[in-house]
């Protein structure tokens, strides 16, 4: 128990990015677009908020830790408009699209990282810091699980979570999205611009994967080094193992975030001194297959996710 509340804040830092991408994923297979590039989306919000404090950071301080959040957002669904005119509007096969946008966003932040730094890597000492919330961390087993050490764009990450609960199980938005996802042209036929709604979930795709990749780079990370680790990959995975659905998604999510953590504070953790560091650097990895090759058979995916639309076709 005491192993378990010493990495749990590590675990929720790990989780947070790796839930807001999911989320992203989320409202763009539920317009019926698969966006295979969340890892390229995360790598290009890790790389726009690094830039920026780079710029900025000198002169403005702190405010342009906060500033950078929202560029990293604008830079994320200024690419994913790339995925969704090639999904969308050319019909192309939206899992080379997505594949297209991952090596894109690779090359393109690495060359530009390089010719900023000469390295590739672009390091900051402007970040969030952690901090306890009053009280609430005195609270016993839930105080130092969630609100110790505990950093602002988790309690950012939870509300935008709230609200997609509400958002897409409860307004006409949310309706629309969903059939667009099972049967666009049903939706069609209502009177629904499936195009549009299918616009909006990829946008918001790539605001959300964005957001991520900016949080892992204000929080644990600190770096921008042209990569994500695969964990727009593992936010593939915890969207499938989530069953598409926004509260499936964050225990999945936590899961594979716990997993993560194992594989990362290992080397200060003494109960796993003994274990290979092969073994718990491929777990989370191990881990992720596992429990997609138990729940693949049970998967729920929208019905016309991965499916182009042509309104003339029936």
């Amino acid at each position: 128990m005491e192993l378990f509340l010493t990495i749990s804040p590590y675990a929720v830092a790990y989780t947070i990015p790796l839930l807001i991408t999911a989320l992203g994923g989320l409202y763009c297979e539920r317009s019926g677009v698969v966006n295979i590039g969340l890892e390229g989306l995360m790598l290009i919000g890790s790389f726009a908020s690094a830039f920026f404090i780079s710029l900025a950071g000198p002169a403005m301080g702190s405010a342009a830790v906060w500033l950078s959040i929202l560029v990293a957002i604008a830079a994320g669904v200024l690419v994913s408009l790339l995925h969704a005119f090639a999904s969308i509007n050319l019909n192309a096969n939206q899992v080379i699209s997505g594949t297209a946008i991952n090596m894109l966003a690779a090359a393109i932040t690495v060359f530009f990282a390089r010719d900023i730094t000469g390295s590739g890597n672009i390091r900051t000492t402007l970040a969030m810091n952690r901090f306890d919330f009053p009280g609430l961390s005195d609270i016993p087993v839930l105080g130092p699980m969630l609100f110790t050490k505990t950093y602002h764009t988790t309690w950012i990450v939870l509300a935008i979570l709230i609200a997609s609960i509400f958002i897409i199980n409860k307004t006409s938005y949310g309706l629309r999205l969903r059939a667009c996802g099972e049967n666009p042209h049903a939706a069609d036929a209502a009177g629904i611009n499936v195009r549009r709604i299918r616009y909006s979930g990829v946008m918001i795709s790539g605001a959300f994967a964005a957001l991520g990749g900016c949080c892992a780079f204000l929080t644990y990370s600190r770096e921008f080094n042209g990569t994500m680790n695969g964990l727009g990959f593992l936010a593939l995975a915890a969207l499938i193992f989530g069953q598409w659905k926004p509260l499936g998604i964050l225990a999945s999510t936590f899961f594979f975030g716990f997993a993560q953590t194992i594989a990362n504070v290992s080397s200060i953790v003494p109960a796993f001194e003994r274990v290979p560091t092969i073994y718990l650097k491929t777990f989370p990895f191990v881990m992720t297959i596992i429990a997609l090759i138990f729940f693949s058979r049970t998967s729920a995916a929208p019905r016309a996710a991965g499916q182009p639309f042509d309104p003339g076709r029936r």
